[in-house]
């Protein structure tokens, strides 16, 4: 199973972001879609996992849970936009992950991209910074990846350029 993995578009697609979720079989967005348009043109590219984020109105919201959980190729995934990272949980997902710990949990909101094991809960964290232009970051980035019998294969991290360009 091959994913596509991107947060924070805030209302901003381009078509290097299009092309590398081309060859993915799901794609998932860890909120602040930004708009409606966004998770729809999402949506029609390939199946999608999402969540909404902070800035996102009630049509996300409609669409998308603020917790997605769900299990996939033998993978127990939880997805929030904001939940922080190993040993700064946010409280409110921090007892759900401590008393039934995902195998890999993902977030956005930061802007900022992080790989991080949580070795004492055996979860992999992600956050697969921002791909849109609104931020503070420079670079806007994605990732890619394969789930095989459980496991994450071929992390690829995805720079798609400046945030300004």
């Amino acid at each position: 199973m091959k994913i596509g993995l991107l947060s924070d578009t805030h209302s901003y697609l381009d078509e290097r972001i299009l092309h590398h979720l081309s060859t993915c079989d799901e794609i998932w967005h860890a909120g602040d879609f930004g708009n409606v348009e966004v998770s729809d043109t999402l949506a029609n590219l390939k199946p999608l996992r999402g969540v909404y984020g902070n800035i996102d109105d009630q049509r996300i919201r409609l669409i998308h849970p603020k917790v997605n959980r769900f299990n996939v190729a033998g993978l127990e995934v939880l997805i929030t936009h904001i939940g922080g990272y190993p040993g700064k949980y946010h409280p409110d997902i921090r007892t759900e992950i401590q008393q039934n710990p995902p195998g890999l949990f993902i977030t956005g909101h930061s802007h900022i991209l992080k790989v991080i094991p949580d070795k004492k809960l055996g979860l992999l964290h992600l956050n697969p910074g921002a791909a849109g232009k609104h931020g503070f970051h420079t670079m806007r980035t994605m990732m890619k990846f394969d789930i095989n019998a459980g496991k994450i294969e071929n992390l690829q991290v995805i720079e798609l350029g400046k945030r300004a360009g």
